[in-house]
């Protein structure tokens, strides 16, 4: 049995992979101040502090034993939404993580692993990326996160072995469906469930590489205790490149009633498309086998369906 700390428990991401530590029969605690997670997704076991990883305070009140791995979730995670309050999300986004790793040295953890973004890497071409393209973000969010990447190699000379895994698109079930500011995936169904109708910002042709959230889960608990993701940045994606039209036609196609989709303005910070070059996560990480798009949405959508029939 080990200890873990996982900011952002009650989001998405944090809540599944807090769910799957403790089903392993790990502890874990969490720190969240729930401005888009909530209460119900906190897996029951949990440790809980409510407040802000950004709040030197905090890391007062959470359990003071010694930690094996820091794996840090929390954040502000919409590049629209950064545009808002840019000096908030480097709060969330870069001071947090250096308030973790200053804690991580102080208790004596030495390993680190950090929920970053394809964001960093900006305008690219449409060609798998891998982690050696060089980074320019389009948004403040992007920004935020890698200037934490850079923190993290800065503290790798005091010891703290850290890990950056740059999230692609992750949907599934647990997304926040009231959110129709962050998550591309959740905002259609979102939209379609309520309003019979999708709003889409931007063209059809945009493309993305959509990640299942168990996928995720994989490659967090993974990188745990893999000895060579230590120092890494690692893409967590499929590979597989999926356009706003594509995903549009799995979405609605396993939908029991006629949708209408519109196309209008675009969103900040928003790029054209982007998708990933894999090899290190299937070399290092020993993930091979992800969810295809259409069994992933389909697992979804049976989600939102059971959510909305609890909710009648």
């Amino acid at each position: 049995m080990a200890n873990y700390l996982v900011t952002g428990a009650a989001g998405f991401i944090g809540s599944a992979l807090a769910r799957r530590l403790l089903d392993e029969g790990h502890q874990v605690a969490s720190i969240d101040n729930l401005s888009t997670g909530f209460l119900d997704n906190l897996p029951a076991g949990t440790s809980f502090v409510e407040g802000d990883c950004a709040d030197p305070a905090m890391y007062q009140k959470i359990p003071q034993h010694k930690y094996d791995a820091i794996l840090h979730i929390a954040g502000q995670s919409s590049g629209e939404v950064s545009f808002d309050d840019p000096i908030y999300d480097i709060r969330t986004n870069a001071e947090s993580t250096l308030l973790l790793l200053k804690f991580a040295l102080t208790n004596g953890c030495r390993r680190f692993i950090f929920a970053s973004t394809m964001s960093v890497y900006g305008v690219k071409p449409d060609i798998p990326i891998d982690e050696d393209q060089d980074c320019a973000p389009e948004s403040f969010y992007g920004v935020a996160k890698l200037a934490s990447e850079h923190y993290m190699r800065i503290y790798q000379q005091y010891g703290i072995d850290s890990t950056a895994l740059r999230l692609f698109n992750v949907y599934g079930p647990g997304q926040n469906l009231k959110n129709l500011r962050q998550g591309m995936v959740s905002i259609f169904v979102a939209q379609m469930f309520e309003d019979a109708a999708i709003q889409v910002k931007g063209s059809a042709d945009r493309y993305r590489d959509f990640i299942y959230i168990d996928d995720v889960v994989d490659a967090f608990v993974n990188s745990i205790d893999c000895r060579t993701a230590g120092s890494q940045v690692i893409n967590v994606a499929t590979g597989v490149r999926t356009s706003v039209g594509e995903l549009l036609q799995v979405i609605v196609s396993k939908h029991d009633q006629a949708v209408e989709i519109g196309y209008s303005g675009s969103t900040s910070g928003d790029i054209h498309g982007i998708r990933a070059e894999v090899v290190k996560m299937r070399e290092i990480l020993g993930i091979n086998n992800t969810l295809d798009l259409e069994q992933g949405i389909t697992k979804m959508l049976d989600w939102v369906r059971a959510v909305h029939d609890r909710q009648a």
